[in-house]
């Protein structure tokens, strides 16, 4: 899949989204207060296709050490909005300037183990841009074809035990790499998005 057929697929089932998305977070409960956050989904465009970039988390943040996520953070009251959210900690993170990502959507928000209600911003990162970890939040980053990723048969559906409680989830290997938890789940929806 290259740029251009995304974009068509995923424009197309934007307005579906919407109503779908304000659905979900009306069903999801917490037993705590929430905190808002934003990750960008970023999608770069290869000589062999689209790939979608990840990164696995520092091993001693607190939250989620060394799982495979996407760039992204907490809400700050200085941001604007989610999506400001989303652009300013994959700068902090990766190093990709702002002003090189064109966000072209949202999917449905969600609640993680750890009190965060996250919203996921789908946007494409200009070729010619170069990663630069900052290595206090981000081990190491790495991209996945996205070919890859929209076959079904590359996720497993496993029980795992995070903070001391079972969790259903999604999972993907790739190379040496786990994707499972949040991250998966918004590759999952992303897939359905496409699939309309």
């Amino acid at each position: 899949m290259n740029r251009q057929q995304f974009l068509n697929r995923f424009m197309l089932q934007q307005a579906t989204l919407t109503s779908a998305s304000s659905h979900l977070a009306q069903l999801q409960h917490h037993p705590r207060p929430l905190k808002k956050a934003a990750v960008l989904m970023p999608l770069v465009q290869r000589s062999n296709g689209l790939h979608m970039i990840l990164t696995q988390r520092a091993l001693h943040l607190r939250h989620h050490p060394g799982q495979v996520s996407f760039p992204g953070g907490r809400f700050e009251t200085t941001d604007l909005s989610l999506a400001t959210t989303a652009l300013r900690e994959t700068q902090e993170e990766i190093g990709i300037d702002q002003d090189n990502i064109q966000l072209v959507g949202r999917l449905p928000e969600l609640t993680t183990s750890s009190g965060y209600h996250v919203t996921p911003f789908v946007g494409f990162v200009a070729r010619h841009e170069q990663v630069i970890i900052d290595k206090s939040e981000v081990k190491s980053c790495f991209e996945v074809p996205f070919n890859y990723l929209l076959n079904n048969d590359n996720f497993v559906k496993q029980h795992l035990v995070a903070n001391h409680k079972r969790h259903f989830t999604y999972c993907c290997a790739y190379q040496n790499h786990l994707i499972w938890g949040a991250t998966a789940q918004m590759i999952i929806n992303l897939q359905q998005h496409l699939q309309g």
